[in-house]
This record gives structure tokens, C-alpha cells and sequence, in this order.
């Protein structure tokens, strides 16, 4: 218990799994915790002394799954694991922190998402300026940049980080966010002059922030960390921009509305990933979440899936191949850091061995290959201690040691034949027992035919124990064997992952290479099966679509075998602002959504669900969909409306693409149309951005009047008797009416309800024409702001009450209310 103290004062901030033989074990509140959370059997030992220390064990051989569970639950846990094999006479076996999972630092299969990186990021601010650092220790990649202070949240949440270091918050201490002491942990590590060739010269925020990562990790890992890359410079604005508002209102990488498992499926990322190996799965997550603005390389992304879509036996051989390639990244990560089991390295060499046949890999790794193949049996156990690992003809002391093992009964009957023949003795027996191990068994009848060179060893009542030099000799060898044929394995196993090891820049590269050629495969698979095409991009800024389409919607729809309306769209830089007006469910919000989508697929470098497309390079995507709370953090769905809204018009530029649906729902109707009509005018006179601006305000369709980069747009319905029927296309107008009413009753209301509804909107609709035509306005505009029958309200406000008897207030309200009706 001295021992377990010592190692949990270095780990106060972790559960500790103690290892004692078979279990892992944990004591005290780390027990308690563990049993809660696990729910396992909580015991205690010391009992009869009157002091109980709580504790609760699972098996070694199972620890993975329980570790998993309780990362997932946000809790660190420290690894003491023996570092001896316990022998007799030996009081306590030596044992030493191995390591420390968090969820950042994952790296079992068990914990992790093939398609996603686990990205454990640092965050250090200074004044208006924050660095921020990311590295993913199951792949190697590590990054750092510096962003403005009030940036730094939203770029941690956009990269879906698993855990977050700050400084003096536990378990980092403050001064590992120091720039000097960054700077010379990441030269000393990555054995550098200077940090000038990461990009990270005078960079001291980020390289304090990449810093304190490596400094994390090391405390963490507890091994050489050789497949981690270099910290290199990223800048956010070398790629499109999508705030973590965006990444969710467009279900990019996850649902708004998670309700099953085909609800779960329907993002833009779970639609088109063909990908078929982890490093492809996260190369595409990446390029979607941050889309190229360098059009150089969207082009040769391009021409790689053109050349996919086109070679369909080409793309069907490589697609094969690339089947039985596991991924790379992450079996590297685990070799290095000395977790990866016998299976894993089996795995890891047979991927290599698929290299070759992809034909287009320049990286090959046949060195790795062969040795891999040389070393690892064909069929290896689960782990190094099952034996059986290493492959025979791989070292001769090893192959010897396990003839002897197989054979050791042939060779004790072989013994025992040659001592009968040898003595006369016909009932001699060669025998073994724990106590005594081998030994000659001459009954005593047969006592005086027994040689002089027998010594002896037991003596029974009927019978005489005794041993040979020759036969010492073989048990020794034979009760070794197991124990040295383990030994020796471990060792072998142990220098085919340093050889691995020290080779890791070839197999990240070679990894990379892979990904390309999968996620070039899978995109042009995509392009073939779908009837995608390539898009174009614009020289003047224009944004033009023809028959476009929603790529999550368009799957759905051919899931249940329904028709899908494409649709077109055309900005440009003399009227770069649509409004978008029509009923609810007639097809708005998939029309703004799929214009987004086609942008950012045709930046990430796939084809375009469009018959054609013909795009600007947007910087920016912001979306404003939909309506929801943030009761965490004491915003109401209004506040959380007006706080994205900000966003967009504080950092939209000329070159961005907007997409508003519905702004200002969420407060009164005139304060809504206000704040909807001054972000139009804000967005076309500061900004000029592409925008898609969908709206329930019809007044708002005034703007294309006097702004002349507004146009408006309607989404077509056909009234049909009681009902309407939605065409889902999209022509240029103003819809002249919301059709509410008619999805209300499609949504099943109650008929009272509807008739009562369909009254009100009659009247409301009356007294809105008798102002507008008192006004001089006409029937069809009313005033903006302007009280629904102003007339009335003027005659209401002059009334004396004071002077006003009985019967005259029930004559004026019989007065106003036949004025009401007409």
C-alpha cells in the first residue's frame, strides 16, 4: 500500500488501476468512483483490523473495455502496471506508471471513430491574442496557430475537441505554457535549431500553446512518441471558414435532431463517404469541416476524382485493394507508443503488403513489409504473454526452445527406453511431480541392478527415486522453456516495433498517400453512382447552379423512391442578394441549404449535385437556420437568433456566402420585420455578399424595388380546392401570401381550429386593405409599422371616458364592431 501511495500522489487527478497479478485494482475514493460508474461490486480489505480500505478490480486481459467506459464518462485513468515477474523469495514485485488515458490521448480502437480525428487541443490567451494547439496522439498530427482571443472557443468547438488544456487549470501546470519553455521542449524533441521551418518563429502563443501538448503528453504516454509530426503552422484563412453554427444548421458531420438511426445517417458527410480506410474517413472529414480557398489545388483535387469517375475498372481494382488496408495512422501510433498487440502488427504488415497493387503509392514500404512478415506468426494470439507470437525460422534459440517444449514427452520416453535397455530393468520409469520434477523410478526388487551413476533422490516404501546429470540437464531446459521462450519473444516483438518506430515519417507519409488515393476513389465513386459534376469557378464572382440539388434530401427521396425538384440558382455582383418567399414545407430552407452544401462539396474538391455549377471561391459559409436555446449558457432562443446573426454581420466579407432563414422569428412581428429589414440593408450596402435571405416578412419584397442588389424569389405552390399542392421549384417573384393555415391543417389541428384561423386571417386581411386604401396606398401594400385599422385605434384614444354614459359606450362598440365585420 507504501508503493500504491507513492504512484497516486504523481496522479492525483486519475483514477489509478494498481496492478496485483491477474487484476487491476483501485483503492479508496478512486474504488468508490470506479464502482458507481462500472457498476462492479465494491469490497474492502483490512477489515478484521478495524480500518477498511475500499476497493473494486477488473480483470487485467479486460481492462480495455472498462477503461473505454469510464474515458467516455470524462475521467482520467493512470495505468501501474508490474514491471517483474513475481518469483519466490521476491516480497514485492517493482511497478511503475506505464501510462495515463484521457480522452484526448486515446488511442484503443475500442475509444476512438475511425472517421474522426481525437484532437486534444491547448489554449493559452494573451491580452486580445490567444494560441491554440492541436494534436491527435492516435494519428501524430499536431498544429498550432494564433487567432483573436474571441476566436479561440469557437475554433476549439468547431475541431470537435476531446479535452482542452489551460493553463493552471489541473492536471497542466501553468508555467508548461511558457513560450521559452515550449520552444526549447519542441527543439529538444523534434532535435531542431530553431522552430522557423514549422512556421512557428516568434509565434510565442502558439508555440507556448503546441508546448504545453507535448509536455502533456509526455507526462501522459510515457514513451518516445516517434510517430508524432512536428508542430506546423495552420492558418485559419488558407482554408473557407465555417463557424460551428454553420458545421451544425447544415448537418455537415452530425443531425440537428438525432431521433434514429436513419436520423443519424442524414449529414451531408455520412451521404457522400464512400471512403473506404480510416486515414481516407478523416482526410475527407477534415476537408469538409475546412473547405480549400486556393484554387490550384481544388483543380488537382478535381482532376483526381475526374480521373476516378471515368476509370471505372481502374477505381473498382483500387477500391478492392484499398479494402484490406487498415489504418496505418493508427496502428503507427500504437506500435510506437507501445501498445499494439501481436494482431496489430500482423495487420499493420499485411496492409503494407497491399501497397503494390494500388499502383499509384511512391512510398512503398517493402523493408517494412518483409520484416514485419519474417517476425509475426500467421495466426498470433491476442497478446505477447499467450506466446506463440514470433514465427518459426525467426531466431534458432527460439525454434529450439519450442522443439523442446512440443517434444518434451518424446524425449523423456526416449530417456526412459535407453535406461531400460541400459539396466535390464524392464518396469524402469522416467516420471515428474511439482515437487520433486523429474526423476527414475526403480521398484526395490530391482534396487541392486540399479547403476553407480544414478544419484539418489527419494526413497519409497516399494520403491527408489533417482536422477541422471542428463536428465537435470533436460528439466531444467524443459521448466525454462515456456519462461524463456517468452523472454525471447518479447524481445523480438519489442525490436520489430522500434524497427517500425524508427521508420515512422515513412509510414505517415505513405499513410497520407493512401488517403488521397481513397478519398480521390470515393469521390469519384460518388460522382459516377450519383451524377455529379464537376463544377467550375467563376472569374467575376458569380454564383450560378443549374439544377442543383439537396445531396441528404436527394438520398432520402430515393430511399422512399420520391421524386427530387432540382432547382437553379444565379447571384452575381450586381444583384447578389435574394429574397426567398413561400410557404412552410414548400422547400425554402432545402433550397438555401443545397446552395451552401454545393459550395462548400465543390471547395472540399468533389463533384456537385448540379446539372451544372458555376461558383465564386467563397472565404466563409454562415448559415442562420431554425430556432433553439442554449439554457446553459442563459440564452433564449432570441438571443441565440441575434448572437449567430452577429456573427455572420460582424465577419462576413464581400467574398462570403450568406444563407438567413427566417430572421427575426423570434420576437414580436414588428421588432422581427425591423431587425429583418435593417440586416437586408446592413448586408446590401456593407457587405455584398452572396446572400439567400428566406423570410416570412413579405414586406420585405419592397427592397427589390429600391436596392438594386435585391431580387427577390418564390417557391412555386398550386392551389388545389381547400388545399395546395407544393411544386418545391424556386422562380423569380414575390409569393403573395404564407399559406400557414394549409400546413397547419396538414399537420392534423383540430378543424375548429383551422376555420377559426382561416376567420381571423379573413378579418385581418379586410381591415389590412380598408387602411392601405384610406391611406392612398393601394390594396395590396400597407404602411410599414402602421397599426391594423389605424382609424379606429385615432377614434378610440380621442374617446372621454369620463364623460362617456353607459348606453353611448355600448352604441360605439356596436358601431366598431360592425365596422370590424364589413
Amino acid at each position: 500500500m507504501r508503493q500504491y501511495h507513492a504512484v497516486k500522489e504523481r496522479v492525483p487527478h486519475a483514477l489509478l488501476m494498481f496492478r496485483l497479478g491477474d487484476f487491476y485494482e483501485l483503492f479508496f475514493d478512486d474504488a468508490v468512483t470506479a464502482a458507481r460508474e462500472l457498476e462492479i461490486t465494491l469490497t474492502a480489505r483490512n477489515k478484521e483490523k478495524g480500518a477498511p480500505v475500499p476497493m473494486c478490480g477488473v480483470p487485467y486481459h479486460a481492462a480495455e473495455n472498462y477503461i473505454a467506459r469510464l474515458v467516455e464518462k470524462g475521467y482520467r485513468v493512470a495505468l501501474c502496471d508490474q514491471m517483474e515477474a513475481a518469483s519466490p523469495g521476491k516480497k514485492l514485485v517493482r511497478r511503475e506508471l506505464t501510462r495515463i488515458v484521457t480522452p484526448g490521448t486515446v488511442t484503443e480502437s475500442g475509444l476512438l471513430k475511425a472517421s474522426e480525428n481525437n484532437w486534444l487541443a491547448a489554449v493559452v490567451h494573451r491580452g486580445p491574442r490567444a494560441g491554440v494547439a492541436f494534436a491527435d496522439v492516435s494519428t501524430g498530427e499536431f498544429r498550432a496557430t494564433e487567432v483573436a482571443a474571441s476566436e479561440a472557443a469557437l475554433l476549439i468547438e468547431a475541431a470537435g475537441a476531446r479535452e482542452v488544456l489551460r493553463p493552471g487549470q489541473p492536471p497542466v501546470e501553468e508555467w508548461a505554457f511558457d513560450s521559452d519553455y515550449g520552444d526549447r521542449t519542441l527543439r529538444e524533441h523534434f532535435r531542431l535549431s530553431t522552430l522557423d521551418g514549422c512556421g512557428l518563429g516568434g509565434r510565442t502563443l502558439a508555440v507556448g500553446a503546441a508546448g504545453a501538448i507535448l509536455h502533456y503528453l509526455r507526462e501522459t504516454q510515457r514513451a518516445a512518441l516517434a510517430h508524432l509530426d512536428r508542430p506546423s503552422w495552420f492558418d485559419r484563412e488558407r482554408a473557407m471558414i465555417l463557424d460551428p453554427a454553420t458545421v451544425r444548421n447544415l448537418e455537415l458531420v452530425e443531425p440537428l435532431f438525432v431521433e434514429d438511426k436513419a436520423a443519424r445517417a442524414a449529414t451531408l458527410l455520412s451521404t457522400v463517404d464512400r471512403t473506404l480506410t480510416g486515414m481516407g474517413a478523416r482526410l475527407l472529414r477534415r476537408r469538409a469541416l475546412a473547405p480549400s480557398i486556393d484554387r490550384v489545388e481544388i483543380g488537382r483535387r478535381l482532376d483526381a476524382v475526374e480521373a476516378m469517375a471515368t476509370a471505372v475498372v481502374e477505381r473498382a481494382t483500387i477500391r478492392k485493394t484499398l479494402a484490406k488496408i487498415l489504418d496505418l495512422e493508427r496502428l503507427l501510433a500504437k506500435i510506437t507508443l507501445g501498445t499494439a498487440t501481436p494482431r496489430d502488427l500482423l495487420g499493420f504488415g499485411r496492409s503494407l503488403g497491399e501497397l503494390p497493387a494500388l499502383g499509384k503509392v511512391t512510398a512503398l514500404l517493402d523493408d517494412l513489409h518483409a520484416r514485419v512478415s519474417s517476425t509475426i506468426a500467421e495466426e498470433p494470439p491476442a497478446t505477447l504473454a499467450d506466446g506463440g507470437v514470433i514465427r518459426n525460422g525467426r531466431d534458432t534459440t527460439l525454434d529450439e526452445l519450442r522443439d523442446l517444449q512440443t517434444n518434451a514427452k518424446q524425449y523423456i520416453a526416449g530417456i526412459e527406453q535407453r535406461e531400460r535397455q541400459r539396466t535390464g530393468i524392464a518396469s524402469l520409469k522416467v516420471r515428474f511431480n511439482n515437487i520433486f520434477g523429474y526423476y527414475i523410478e526403480i521398484s526395490r526388487p530391482n534396487l541392486p541392478l540399479a547403476p553407480a551413476d544414478y544419484e539418489r533422490k527419494q526413497t519409497l516404501v516399494n520403491a527408489e527415486r533417482f536422477t541422471t546429470p542428463e536428465l537435470k540437464e533436460l528439466e531444467v531446459k524443459i521448466l525454462e522453456a515456456e519462461e524463456r521462450i517468452l523472454a525471447i519473444e518479447k524481445r523480438l516483438f519489442s525490436e520489430l516495433c522500434e524497427f517500425v518506430a524508427a521508420h515512422a515519417e515513412r509510414v505517415k507519409a505513405t499513410a497520407a498517400e493512401v488517403a488521397e488515393i481513397d478519398v480521390a476513389a470515393a469521390l469519384g465513386e460518388l460522382a459516377a453512382e450519383k451524377r455529379y459534376s464537376r463544377p467550375a469557378f467563376s472569374e467575376d464572382g458569380s454564383l450560378q447552379i443549374v439544377g442543383g440539388r439537396h445531396p441528404v434530401v436527394e438520398a432520402i427521396a430515393e430511399r422512399d423512391a420520391q421524386p427530387f425538384t432540382p432547382n437553379d440558382v444565379y447571384l452575381d455582383s450586381e444583384r447578389y442578394l435574394a429574397i426567398v418567399t413561400g410557404p412552410n414545407m414548400g422547400g425554402k430552407s432545402t433550397y438555401l441549404r443545397q446552395t451552401a452544401l454545393i459550395a462548400i462539396l465543390a471547395q472540399i474538391g468533389s463533384f456537385v449535385p448540379a446539372t451544372e455549377a458555376r461558383l465564386p471561391i467563397v472565404d466563409r459559409v454562415f448559415t442562420r437556420v431554425g430556432a433553439s436555446d442554449n439554457l446553459s449558457r442563459g440564452r433564449s432562443t432570441f438571443m441565440m437568433e441575434m448572437t449567430e446573426t452577429a456573427l455572420i454581420l460582424n465577419t462576413a466579407t464581400e467574398r462570403s456566402l450568406i444563407v438567413l432563414d427566417e430572421i427575426g422569428r423570434g420576437t414580436s412581428t414588428y421588432d422581427g420585420l425591423a431587425i429583418a429589414w435593417a440586416v437586408l440593408e446592413y448586408i446590401h450596402s456593407n457587405l455584398r455578399a452572396k446572400t439567400l435571405f428566406a423570410t416570412h416578412y413579405h414586406e420585405l419584397t419592397a427592397l427589390a424595388e429600391t436596392m438594386p442588389g435585391v431580387r427577390n424569389l418564390r417557391v412555386a405552390v398550386k392551389e388545389s380546392g381547400d388545399g395546395i399542392v407544393f411544386l418545391r421549384r424556386v422562380e423569380p417573384g414575390a409569393a403573395d401570401k404564407s399559406y400557414g393555415i394549409e400546413v397547419a391543417r396538414l399537420a392534423a389541428l383540430p378543424p375548429e381550429v383551422i376555420d377559426r384561423a382561416k376567420q381571423i386571417l379573413a378579418l385581418h386581411e379586410r381591415t389590412e386593405r380598408r387602411v392601405s386604401e384610406e391611406a392612398g396606398a393601394g390594396p395590396v401594400q400597407i404602411q410599414l409599422f402602421e397599426p391594423v385599422r389605424g382609424d379606429l385605434a385615432s377614434r378610440i384614444r380621442a374617446l372621454k371616458l369620463d364623460e362617456l354614459r353607459p348606453i353611448e359606450a355600448l352604441q360605439l362598440l356596436a358601431e366598431l364592431q360592425k365596422e370590424l365585420d364589413a
